[in-house]
């Protein structure tokens, strides 16, 4: 197997790795309410988590 003549720098190393790592949009969750929030968090609207008051929510 054939060896590269010089050493590929750090930079261009990363610039590869980094190509496959692309921005998306966060994931979301509706609840009963139609609430929509992050998953495996406490909903912000409402305070709850997982059908449970976590948190108190004043409006």
């Amino acid at each position: 197997m054939g060896q590269p003549k010089r050493k590929q720098s750090k930079r261009r190393s990363r610039l590869r790795r980094g190509a496959n790592q692309s921005l998306s949009a966060p994931l979301l969750a509706k609840d009963k309410d139609g609430a929509v929030f992050q998953p495996h968090r406490v909903n912000p609207t409402t305070g709850t988590y997982r059908g449970r008051q976590v948190l108190k929510v004043e409006m």
